[in-house]
């Protein structure tokens, strides 16, 4: 056991021993909970795996184009809902549990749909499944932040979602650079993948379950609870960074269109591995940044995300694009900003909410953020009729403006 405190230390930079054994405990059971959630959400992701593999399939390319909106809207739009619930429930490590156990369910469905169907209903079937993936995931989501709260000291939760991102990106740069290898052309080994994702969220809900959680004070559930918005000037003020700051998500399409015209699939490996590099160099140091002001973090990324947009729509103007580093380098770039804001706004939301009410501020927020992830999304694909330049030029300057709308959010680790 003291090893494992020493070695808790170690990670969360908690050199004067002020952990206890019990949030050391947690604290380990939560890197490695989140490390396996994150290897599966490298192994289906949307925006690559299921696109592909729906293809393969033969589903219309008009369902394939629902993957990612189902995606990322159902994960977020329904938490505002789900919030209530778990704040009527005294142990709410159960919802996260039953938020992973859902998506390793859906992900199983997934590997049956691919082995057993094609055409239509296979894009049906895909869609269905993934959207139970999603409201999984927003189900865990909304009472995540609630239980980090309570198990894991204000100072050291940022290490735990960097020392999680660090890891599982580890495995998804061997998977990133096994699909630019061109080995998978099969939908077989792609089905593989997304078992392995299954099995990922199956063990994650398993040892999530064995956390040493305080009880709460059970509430009744208290639907649509907008408070937050009307009385807190500084969450609203965080909405608009975060809501701002999305643009780094949705940015890296429009720099793969910026390449030398490689295939498809390995255009998007070389994606995944970027992103999966730039986890692996930056989550842990952005998580202990965000420990001492997550703020600052918050500032940072957004500016770098949009220096890193700039310098695309620059280098495409030259030609550099054409070369071979250009591009890469430039969405590397980007998705350091990308886990940036994700730590920033994930360290600030926690250690901002009161301890009562984090699981609805989590949900309102995350719900404001889907809609704003949609109307963003719009835009960007508007801005994009005119080319790939004309959108990361917009966004461009949404990320610089999230970036400076942050020197006006409160420092809330001191």
């Amino acid at each position: 056991m003291a090893d494992g405190n020493e070695l808790y230390g170690k990670l969360t930079g908690d050199s004067a021993g002020e952990a206890s054994g019990r949030e050391a405990r947690n604290g380990l059971r939560h890197m490695v909970s989140l490390s396996m959630t994150k290897v599966a959400d490298g192994l289906i992701d949307p925006k690559l795996v299921l696109s592909w593999l729906s293809g393969a399939l033969g589903a219309p390319a008009g369902l394939t184009g629902l993957l990612v909106p189902i995606r990322e809207a159902g994960a977020l739009l329904p938490q505002m809902l789900l919030a209530g619930w778990v704040q009527s429930m005294a142990y709410r490590k159960w919802a996260w549990v039953i938020g992973s156990l859902g998506q390793g369910i859906a992900a199983a469905a997934i590997c049956l749909i691919a082995l057993t169907m094609t055409g239509w209903a296979a894009g049906l079937a895909l869609c269905a499944a993934l959207a139970v993936l999603a409201v999984s995931r927003a189900c865990a989501s909304v009472s995540y932040k609630d239980v980090l709260g309570k198990t894991v000291a204000k100072t050291r939760r940022g290490a735990v979602s960097g020392v999680a991102g660090t890891v599982s990106s580890s495995a998804v740069i061997v998977f990133a650079g096994l699909l630019m290898s061109g080995l998978l052309q099969d939908k077989t080994p792609l089905v593989v993948a997304v078992g392995l994702a299954a099995l990922q969220w199956l063990a994650a809900a398993a040892l999530f379950s064995t956390l040493e959680e305080e009880p709460s004070e059970a509430r009744q559930p208290r639907a649509l609870d907008l408070s937050p918005l009307r009385n807190d000037p500084q969450f609203r003020h965080f909405i608009l960074v975060r809501g701002a700051l999305t643009v780094t998500a949705l940015a890296p399409p429009y720099l793969v269109l910026l390449g030398d015209g490689q295939p498809a699939l390995q255009a998007l490996g070389a994606l995944v591995l970027a992103s999966a590099a730039a986890s692996f160099l930056s989550s842990y140091v952005w998580g202990r940044l965000a420990d001492r002001s997550s703020r600052r973090v918050l500032v940072l990324s957004g500016l770098a995300g949009g220096a890193a947009m700039a310098a695309a729509v620059v280098a495409d103007l030259a030609g550099w694009t054409r070369l071979p580093l250009v591009t890469p380098a430039i969405v590397f770039t980007l998705m350091i900003a990308y886990h940036g804001v994700r730590q920033g706004r994930s360290v600030y939301l926690v250690d901002m909410s009161p301890g009562d009410a984090r699981a609805s501020y989590a949900a309102i927020a995350n719900t404001a953020i889907g809609a704003l992830l949609l109307v963003t999304g719009v835009l960007g694909g508007a801005l994009a009729m005119a080319g790939p330049l004309a959108a990361l030029g917009g966004f461009a300057v949404l990320s610089v403006l999230g970036g400076l709308l942050a020197l006006g959010l409160n420092e809330v680790e001191r």
